[in-house]
């Protein structure tokens, strides 16, 4: 949970980087969330089209700049431009690149956007 309070308090945060679990931890927590308000929506009879319910619909788009902030945080440690989140409006391929740019491990030495976010481990 603290990774995904985080994320949220860089909600702006386009600058920087982040790690690997940042970004999936948010993606967890997020998902988490949605498939709980779906469950609400469904109950209380919110739901305004297919799948689609008013509380899931207001909690997506309040988290939408927090996710493409860690998402480009995310590709910024692994050395690209948030730019690259683009790709994920071509469907399919655009989202398998994306999945694996955000699952390869990130440049542990500094580079455009900052030095490593991971620790660096003490000498013997």
């Amino acid at each position: 949970m603290g990774w995904y309070l985080k994320a949220l308090r860089q909600y702006a945060d386009f600058g920087g980087r982040a790690r690997r679990t940042e970004c999936w931890m948010f993606a967890l927590v997020n998902t988490v969330i949605l498939v709980v308000l779906v469950v609400v929506d469904t109950a209380a009879g919110l739901s305004i089209g297919s799948g689609t319910g008013l509380l899931g619909s207001i909690y997506s788009l309040a988290v939408l700049v927090p996710a493409l902030a860690v998402g480009a945080r995310r590709l910024h440690d692994t050395g690209r431009s948030g730019w690259w989140q683009l790709l994920g409006l071509v469907l399919v391929v655009g989202w398998v690149v994306l999945i694996y740019w955000y699952c390869v491990d990130g440049d542990p030495d500094a580079n455009d956007w900052g030095p490593s976010p991971k620790p660096v481990p003490a000498a013997a």
